[in-house]
């Protein structure tokens, strides 16, 4: 199976399983949340019903990411990927915006003895939706990593930043049951910061492979070494790199000896590029270009 068709398996994977756990999070919560008198468990179903969207933009990007080349995308389709994690960041933010707004009012009023005081099937509902998300942040963290995915990152963060608002949900909801009833909507505004911070985190993401990034320098001195290592090569004297969705694309000038002739010199540079894109698999595309040195 080659990369991209293994990388669409496990996405579409990974984003089921984030849509239908979230799908029963989602009515979880919200019943829990209204039955049991808490804005914040409320705001955390909103939340998670962002999730639901976010996933199935997520497996939209994905799969139009991993197409071949054409006509009209010389270059591939991969940055439609950051596309859809930009969109995700976008649609985190409006919900962030929409919860802390609606729930600030309630604060600013002053008028706390009115608040309803959350009952326990609310209190339960913050554990069971703590351990969900967190157990969803690390499955989908880790095929993220595997191939180094924003879309897929886009949703482990949307997991974690859920884990950590049920967590405010939690203390507020207990709190309020303790007879501070305010801070169960306070809850509702940590909920909202969670939120605009995990949109942000993930719109930056985005926009650096969006705008042709440069690759970590630990990465550029990698590929260094790997070009310094091939027969033939006596300098690098140019090497740029850009970030294009999940892969690189390198341009590269070397120094060969000028007394070589001109199908030595190929040779030298198809064995550099062969080398570079042997070892890394993330670049697409290597540009090698060879300069006549006196020896």
């Amino acid at each position: 199976m080659n990369e991209s068709k293994e990388f669409k398996k496990d996405a579409s994977i990974v984003s089921a399983v984030g849509i239908f756990g979230n799908l029963i999070l989602t009515v979880f919560k919200a019943v829990a949340g209204i039955i049991g008198h808490s804005s914040a468990m409320v705001s955390d179903a909103v939340h998670s019903a962002s999730d639901v969207l976010s996933s199935i933009i997520a497996i939209i990007g994905i799969r139009i990411s991993v197409h071949p080349s054409d006509e009209s995308h010389p270059y591939g389709h991969e940055r439609f990927e950051p596309v859809a994690a930009i969109i995700l960041a976008v649609i985190l933010a409006a919900t962030g915006v929409s919860i802390g707004t609606e729930v600030g009012e309630k604060i600013f009023s002053g008028d706390y003895n009115s608040l309803e005081t959350p009952s326990l099937i609310a209190l339960i509902a913050a554990i069971v939706s703590v351990v969900s998300k967190e157990a969803m942040y690390r499955y989908t963290k880790h095929y993220a990593d595997k191939h180094d995915s924003s879309a897929l990152k886009a949703s482990a963060w949307d997991h974690r930043s859920d884990a950590f608002s049920s967590i405010g949900a939690l203390i507020g909801i207990a709190g309020a049951r303790l007879g501070v009833k305010v801070l169960d909507p306070i809850a509702s505004i940590i909920i909202c910061l969670f939120i605009l911070k995990a949109a942000y985190s993930i719109f930056m993401e985005a926009v650096q492979k969006m705008v042709d990034h440069a690759c970590p320098e630990e990465v550029q001195q990698e590929i260094r070494d790997c070009v310094s290592a091939q027969k033939g090569v006596e300098s690098i004297d140019v090497l740029n790199t850009r970030e294009f969705g999940n892969r690189i694309y390198v341009d590269l000038e070397i120094s060969a000896n000028g007394s070589l002739s001109l199908k030595e010199g190929h040779e030298i540079a198809e064995r550099v590029h062969d080398a570079v894109e042997e070892t890394f698999p993330k670049v697409k595309h290597i540009t090698v270009h060879v300069n006549p040195v006196e020896v």
